[in-house]
């Protein structure tokens, strides 16, 4: 079993769902979600997460990329992006921002354990 505590941040319920049941068979501890930037930068900072899995296109104003960074640059935690939008543009940002992967959704379980 991995101790790895995940923070998943993403504003689709149903892929938070499937995401914390897939993560949790995997081995690993979810210790929270979050649906927009300002309460992931409030989760990463309270539950004090491994690691974040980041929607790049969250409500609330603030994309995830502008909250992975900030996450980043305050608590110096690994982001890995979750994205259906997998244009170049978006993920070079993703890149420059200091992401330690990206998934693309539809992710398979190997990907995501990967």
């Amino acid at each position: 079993m991995s101790n790895t505590r995940i923070l998943i941040v993403e504003d689709e319920a149903l892929t938070v769902l499937a995401l914390k049941h897939e993560l949790t068979e995997l081995g690993y501890e979810v210790v929270g979600d979050a649906s927009t930037a300002a309460d992931a930068l409030r989760a990463a900072e309270d539950k004090r997460a491994d690691l974040v899995l980041m929607d790049i296109q969250l409500d609330g104003g603030i994309s995830g990329v502008a909250a992975a960074a900030a996450i980043r640059g305050h608590l110096d935690v690994p982001v890995v992006f979750l994205t259906a939008h997998a244009s170049a543009e978006i993920l070079a940002h993703a890149v420059e921002s200091g992401a330690f992967g990206y998934l693309v959704k539809p992710y398979t379980t190997p990907e995501l354990k990967a």
